[in-house]
């Protein structure tokens, strides 16, 4: 402003008009006012760059003494004698109130006496269009001009959990539920103007009762290096968090790092310029209301409220998430083993004769003794392991000699007897009776079953076996020819039954299997419990050469 303009008397009023070189109004004369200051600033924003023609016309009107009108906010913007009027000595606040009423379109007219000395007024030419507003800045401070709007009536101001937890921190911290209603209330019906949001406070004009919009504003504390170190540090471990946070959305665990990063009862600080003594006072708890809108589109408003603006958190994010993965892939080379020698595919691929493969090594005669299993505390019995690998060693062996697993075909039951078969003794020791036990258990039969069954399986193996358990009716000829050999034998006439021909006293009987051979079985006397017994023969009297025709006295029971 030049001397000529600080000199100059300037008065101003609400819908008042000035006269006169000097001009007169409520305002008094003196230096230059932040009235004047306000008017500039609007005049020159809602212009833009203008040309000669604004300024012909601008310098006309003050040597006329007409009064000058524009669109203004609905206040008087130089006085100071309302609540919160400690803008008239503030000329920065002035001017940016009246830059956001004219963005607003809001307000009354403002007409102000100007001093022909103090130079040309410049006013917009009608019907030029008005500069675009630019796009905020990515980093630092942010003004949302267009606030988002309110919720339906009775629906939560905030819809996601980190907005409700800033709705919670004003609630819970509140001494006046009355005031948070008027609040909620205000910031419903649009009274809070656009919302400026700087490291450790939001700020906005709310509208109250009064025409002259009250400086509301909510502080919060800014985190300190240090926290932002572990909060980085724990966002960038993750790659899921930076991908949230892109796209407009905060994880639980990112807020549980150990940060607070989201205020609680107490942290927020209100003010307002309202004669309302009140914490929070209505016009503040309308700002907060809204200010959770704010963070429900964009949490990071909550970040730049804690100190740092969208694009350093990106930027830092970025670099210490490619650091950690620099340091995983350094970490990972320094333990992958040493590279392999490598081949050209051309000579890997060269056509070249391969030699003979060696004949195969000599089959051993006989399966070798697996080496003994010393015995330990709580171990496996070496005993058992010692039939396991001596079993294992002989399958081993007839693949080798005769290309086919002997038991491959075994069900579970026959695999258990010729494996109870191939212990020495019938349960007379405790190792062997544990081994029995242990193996008629998994089976489910008992004991007495699987050593009539062992003695068929040493007696036959699995035809042996088949021969005890399943009954079957041979067809003519063999078993016809058996009677009339027994009786030449001087043999008494057995009684047949399927394949089995019994003596007359029931202690001896002969079993004739699939495979063509005669297996001699031995019982009490009227007591119907066969055991194996002898070599099977193609011969039933042969069969019979080595039991007694005659009925034993007694006979003991295996165990």
């Amino acid at each position: 402003m030049t001397g000529a303009e600080a000199g100059a008397g300037a008065g101003m009023g609400v819908g008042a008009g000035g006269s006169g070189a000097g001009g007169s109004g409520t305002g008094g004369t003196g230096g230059a006012r932040p009235g004047d200051v306000a008017r500039r600033a609007l005049y020159a924003a809602r212009a833009g760059a203008a040309d000669a023609e604004s300024v012909d016309e601008g310098a006309a009107e003050p040597a006329a003494g007409n009064a000058v009108s524009s669109e203004a906010p609905s206040e008087d913007i130089g006085s100071g004698t309302e609540a919160g009027g400690d803008l008239a000595g503030r000329p920065g606040d002035v001017a940016r109130e009246a830059l956001r009423a004219a963005r607003a379109g809001a307000g009354v007219g403002v007409g102000g006496g100007v001093s022909g000395t103090a130079g040309p007024v410049r006013r917009p030419v009608q019907g030029r269009k008005r500069a675009a507003t630019p796009p905020p800045a990515p980093s630092g401070p942010r003004t949302d001009d267009a606030a988002p709007p309110p919720p339906p009536a009775g629906e939560s101001f905030a819809t996601t959990w980190w907005g409700h937890a800033w709705v919670r921190a004003l609630e819970e911290g509140a001494m006046d539920g009355a005031r948070l209603a008027r609040g909620r209330a205000y910031a419903g019906q649009g009274h809070v103007a656009a919302i400026s949001v700087t490291p450790g406070r939001v700020l906005a004009y709310v509208h109250g009762s009064r025409p002259r919009p009250y400086r509301a504003q909510i502080r919060l504390r800014t985190l300190g290096d240090d926290e932002w170190e572990r909060f980085l540090d724990a966002a960038a471990e993750r790659p899921g968090h930076i991908a949230a946070l892109l796209d407009k959305d905060m994880p639980h665990s990112l807020a549980d790092c150990g940060v607070d990063l989201l205020p609680g009862p107490g942290d927020l600080d209100p003010q307002c310029g309202c004669p309302d003594s009140g914490r929070p006072c209505k016009h503040a708890a309308a700002l907060c209301y809204q200010t959770a809108r704010l963070l429900d589109e964009d949490p990071f408003v909550l970040f730049l409220m804690r100190g740092r603006d969208e694009k350093a958190l990106l930027d830092a994010l970025s670099r210490r998430n490619a650091a950690l993965t620099a340091r995983a892939a350094r970490e990972a080379q320094a333990q992958a083993p040493a590279p392999f020698p490598g081949v050209r595919a051309r000579d890997a691929f060269a056509e070249r004769t391969m030699p003979p493969l060696p004949p195969p090594l000599r089959v051993p005669p006989h399966p070798e003794q697996p080496p003994a299993h010393p015995a330990a505390p709580g171990g496996p019995d070496p005993f058992a392991l010692d039939q396991l690998a001596t079993d294992a060693a002989a399958r081993a062996h007839a693949l080798l000699t005769a290309g086919r697993d002997p038991v491959a075909g075994l069900t579970l039951w026959q695999d258990a007897v010729r494996l109870a078969a191939a212990r020495p003794g019938s349960g007379l020791t405790a190792t062997t009776r544990s081994l029995y036990a242990a193996l008629a258990d998994a089976t489910g039969r008992d004991t007495a079953d699987l050593s009539r069954a062992v003695a068929a399986w040493r007696q036959g193996g699995a035809e042996g076996l088949s021969v005890l358990e399943e009954p079957w009716d041979p067809p003519a000829g063999r078993f016809d020819r058996a009677r009339p050999a027994l009786l030449a034998a001087d043999l008494p006439a057995f009684r047949p039954w399927r394949n089995h021909l019994t003596h007359p006293k029931a202690h001896v009987q002969l079993r004739l299997g699939r495979d063509g051979l005669w297996y001699a079985y031995e019982s009490e006397p009227g007591q119907d419990n066969w055991w194996p017994r002898g070599v099977p023969d193609l011969d039933p009297v042969g069969a019979l050469t080595t039991l007694g025709t005659d009925p034993p006295p007694s006979t003991p029971q295996p165990h």
